[in-house]
């Protein structure tokens, strides 16, 4: 039976996001040998959304976002440690959204969800 889920993100800069994701973010890793770590993730929650014609939207791609309780203290918390963000924090309805640079010169986002898990 599915007892969990493996996300990846592919990146230019695989090692310096590695770090970033450990160091900035303060997520738990083991390193299964050459700097390759593996990431222990906090709960997660999946949504199945429908396909458009947009680079972001086409029919089998993924997205990975991460979210938190409180987006403001968040921002603020990940700033003071470096984490440069790419605009303000925005109402999309389904939750309060932001989005942060990472190593391989790409963003993701973080949202405070609006909906009750």
């Amino acid at each position: 039976m599915i007892r969990g889920v493996h996300t990846m993100f592919y990146s230019s800069d695989a090692g310096g996001l590695r770090t970033f994701l450990r160091d900035k973010l303060g997520l738990k890793a083991t390193d299964i040998g050459n700097g390759w770590l593996i990431f222990e993730l906090p709960e997660a929650d999946m949504g199945c959304h429908p396909s458009d014609d947009s680079n972001e939207g086409k029919s089998g791609t993924a997205n990975i976002s991460f979210y938190c309780d409180d987006i403001r203290q968040t921002v603020k918390e990940l700033s003071e440690k470096g984490v440069e963000f790419s605009g303000e924090i925005e109402d999309h309805g389904y939750g309060l959204v932001t989005y942060f640079h990472v190593p391989g010169d790409f963003t993701i986002q973080l949202y405070q969800p609006r909906y009750n898990k």
